[in-house]
C-alpha cells in the first residue's frame, strides 16, 4: 500500500471543466447527494476545496454556507486546506468533493475536517474509485499525465478506515457513473441500459464513490474510587517483649 503522503503538490482542477465529463460528474454527484442535504441540520456548512465549492446545495436547510479554497476567484475563505482558519467543533457539515486525491497529506485533511466538525456533525467526501473503469485509466501511460489520473485514488475501504480510527459512523458508501470517463459521446457510450445493469450486479465498481460519515464523541464518564474505611490501630506486640515477660515469670 502506497503511502498517503504525497512528495510533491499535485496540480488539482480548478473547475469542474477541468475533469472529462466534468459536468456529468458534478451533476451524478448533486443527485446522489440531494436527499442527503434534507437530512443535515445545523448552522454552518462548509465546502472545503474548489470542486466543493461549485457543487449545488441550496437544497440544504443550513442557512450559513461557506468555501474554503486556495484560490481567490473560487471560495468565500482563501486558505490551505489541511489547515483551517477554523475554531474547534465550530461547523456542522464538511463537505469533501475530489479533494484527497489533489492534496499533499490528504489524511491530515481528514483530520482537520474532524478538528473543526461538532460532535455529530457529517463529513460527506466523494472521490473517484481507483477499483473501477476510470481508475484503470492510471495504468494507461500516456494518461498517468492527465488530470485526474495524474492524482492519487485512494480506495472507499481505505477512506473508511481512516474515518472509523478517527471514531466516524459511517452512514453511507454509495457509487455512480460505470463509465471510463474518457469517451467524449457520453450519451452513446453509456446508455441508461448498462447504468441499470452495472448498478444490479456491479454496484461497487462505479467511477465515483460518495460517502456519509457520522462524528461520534462519547462522553467520558469519571470512575469514583471506592472508599473504604480505615482499619483502627492496633498496636503490634513485639516477641522481645514476650520474651522478657515470660523470663520475669519463670524467676518468680
Amino acid at each position: 500500500m502506497k503511502p498517503a503522503l504525497a512528495f510533491h503538490q499535485p496540480d488539482h482542477p480548478s473547475t469542474w471543466q477541468d475533469l472529462p465529463q466534468g459536468k456529468i460528474i458534478k451533476a451524478a454527484i448533486e443527485q446522489q447527494l440531494a436527499p442527503w442535504w434534507l437530512k443535515f441540520f445545523g448552522y454552518h456548512l462548509a465546502k472545503i476545496g474548489c470542486l466543493s465549492s461549485l457543487l449545488d446545495t441550496t437544497s440544504s436547510p443550513i442557512k450559513h454556507q461557506f468555501s474554503i479554497v486556495q484560490q481567490h476567484s473560487v471560495g468565500s475563505i482563501t486558505a490551505e486546506i489541511d489547515d483551517l482558519p477554523l475554531l474547534e467543533h465550530s461547523v456542522d457539515v464538511c463537505l469533501l468533493s475530489h479533494t484527497l486525491e489533489f492534496s499533499l497529506d490528504p489524511h491530515h485533511v481528514i483530520r482537520e475536517a474532524n478538528r473543526v466538525l461538532i460532535p455529530n456533525g457529517y463529513l460527506v467526501i466523494t472521490g473517484f474509485n481507483p477499483f473501477s473503469l476510470a481508475g484503470f485509466n492510471q495504468l494507461v501511460p500516456f494518461r498517468r499525465k492527465q488530470i485526474p489520473w495524474q492524482g492519487r485514488f485512494f480506495s472507499p475501504m481505505r477512506i473508511k478506515d481512516w474515518l472509523h480510527l478517527m471514531g466516524f459512523e459511517i452512514l453511507a458508501d454509495q457509487r455512480c457513473l460505470h463509465s471510463s470517463l474518457v469517451s467524449k459521446n457520453y450519451d452513446n457510450y453509456i446508455s441508461r441500459g448498462w447504468q441499470k445493469f452495472a448498478n444490479k450486479f456491479m454496484p461497487g465498481l462505479g467511477s465515483v464513490y460518495i460517502i456519509i460519515a457520522k462524528k461520534r464523541v462519547l462522553p467520558l464518564t469519571p470512575i469514583k474510587p471506592k472508599w473504604r474505611l480505615r482499619p483502627s490501630f492496633v498496636p503490634v506486640k513485639s516477641a522481645s517483649a514476650k520474651v522478657s515477660t515470660h523470663f520475669t515469670r519463670i524467676n518468680k
